[in-house]
């Protein structure tokens, strides 16, 4: 998950960016209006507190991270090995089974997408906000940063040509999501030898599913579970549930996050001063820089119509 600010200030590779922020910091109205709103020592301290801001509404919505692979990284390229499994062949001589090697594919992943959004006012705003209204506005930009990151991730997965999904087209249904749909999600990735991880629909399926007995039964949620953020835990077939709203209705997703995709974390969640006098425009941004790349297509089944 993002650091909160004092995390950052620690962090060595954050810390080279630090000085320039903080300086941006002293001369901006948002940052000072939140320093004498919320009756704190100096910018620092106001920027820390936007930021933490920020990143505690990023968190509960930043759901995508939860159906793919994470992997933070200091490069800007990042080349992933995709190995075809060896052959054994039964040789003449004394019945030998010769095993052939691996041969691999490669995939380059880029982290060259930022995704950014703000909250900018005139010099009047600041003027009359309270700390409480600052801090809602703050908190929808934690929001639609993490928003952002989920849709890219799903379209992501949207963008897997339909021949080459797990099945070799999409599994389609008739309306409603029962426990045999479920079922014949999970056997799809099962029968391209991966596991499914994550079964990810939107609320409305979700309510399909709490119709069906075998699929209440099937829980164990243990400490797996956390429903603020959508998260239901395990079902006994080794799926957690995963519900947005981001999931188009009538679509879901069976995915086996451990290789079927990767978003690479150049930079996670930054806060920085914005100012534009000219226009009279004061506020805050957020940012943070990524990469998506589909892996292993046939690692995620996709369908539509239930």
């Amino acid at each position: 998950m993002p650091k909160l600010f004092e995390a950052i200030t620690k962090d060595p590779e954050y810390k080279p960016i630090l000085p320039e922020l903080l300086e941006r910091a002293k001369s901006n109205l948002m940052v000072n209006a939140v320093m004498r709103e919320a009756i704190l020592s100096d910018t620092a301290n106001a920027l820390g507190k936007m930021h933490d801001v920020v990143v505690d509404a990023a968190q509960p919505a930043l759901i995508g991270r939860e159906i793919i692979w994470v992997l933070p990284t200091t490069e800007t390229l990042v080349r992933f090995p995709k190995a075809k499994l060896g052959k054994a062949h039964r040789t003449a001589e004394l019945s030998q089974v010769w095993i052939t090697q691996e041969k691999y594919d490669t995939v380059d992943v880029k982290a060259d997408m930022e995704i950014k959004a703000g909250a900018e006012y005139s010099k009047k705003f600041f003027e009359d906000a309270s700390w409480g209204v600052m801090e809602r506005q703050t908190a929808e930009v934690g929001r639609a940063i993490a928003e952002l990151e989920t849709e890219k991730i799903l379209e992501a997965y949207d963008n897997i040509a339909t021949s080459d999904l797990a099945g070799g087209n999409e599994y389609n249904g008739s309306g409603t999501l029962d426990w045999a749909g479920l079922v014949g999600f999970w056997n799809r990735i099962k029968a391209e030898n991966f596991n499914a991880k994550a079964l990810v629909i939107n609320p409305a399926q979700l309510a399909d599913l709490w119709q069906q007995d075998q699929f209440i039964h099937s829980f164990y949620f243990g400490g797996m579970a956390d429903i603020r953020r959508g998260i239901l835990g395990e079902t006994y077939l080794g799926m957690k549930i995963v519900v947005s709203t981001k999931v188009a209705d009538g679509t879901v997703y069976c995915i086996d996050t451990d290789v079927a995709a990767v978003m690479l974390l150049r930079r996670d969640i930054i806060t920085e001063p914005f100012e534009n006098p000219k226009q009279d425009r004061y506020g805050i941004a957020a940012s943070e820089r990524v990469g998506l790349g589909v892996l292993r297509s046939k690692a995620v089944a996709r369908g539509t119509g239930w």
